[in-house]
């Protein structure tokens, strides 16, 4: 049920997470909600858009309690959580520099991108976020543009 998904389920959390500890809270968090709301699934889309959606939404909804808990002004001395290293889990330089710019993204840009990178329609990408097809792939092209300037 979760394993044919688990590298798609990894990326989302890597790139809507900024250490090891809140990379292993947020994949927890992703499967736990799989497993809880498997019953909820009635069939009007494919699994894996349940997956996917389910995926962001976690992602999401952490993202917003962490920015609400985390002070405004922070010093590097703050920070005792190991910040995550992605070239030891993309061996290719390139493509771990590309998780590192897709990180600094806002986050529906980050899901976009990461859906278009897993091969998703515009269709399949517009039913994960809830937007139409025409405009994720207004936003797919946005959001590359965005990512050649941060790589440059």
């Amino acid at each position: 049920m979760i394993v044919p998904y688990a590298k798609i389920i990894f990326k989302i959390c890597r790139a809507y997470s900024h250490s090891e500890e809140d990379f292993e809270d947020l994949y927890q968090e992703v499967c736990l909600q799989i497993w809880r709301t498997k019953d909820n699934f009635c069939g009007d889309a494919q699994w894996s858009t349940w997956v996917y959606r389910i995926s962001v939404n976690v992602c999401l909804t952490a993202q917003k309690q962490e920015s609400r808990r985390r002070p405004k002004t922070t010093s590097l001395e703050d920070h005792s959580k190991v910040l995550i290293d992605d070239r030891s889990y993309f061996p290719d330089e390139s493509l771990a520099q590309l998780y590192v710019a897709i990180r600094q993204l806002p986050d529906i840009e980050k899901a976009i991108i990461l859906l278009y990178l897993e091969e998703k329609t515009y269709k399949e990408i517009a039913e994960v976020i809830g937007i139409r097809a025409g405009h994720a792939g207004v936003k797919i092209q946005r959001i590359k543009q965005r990512l050649r300037k941060l790589l440059k």
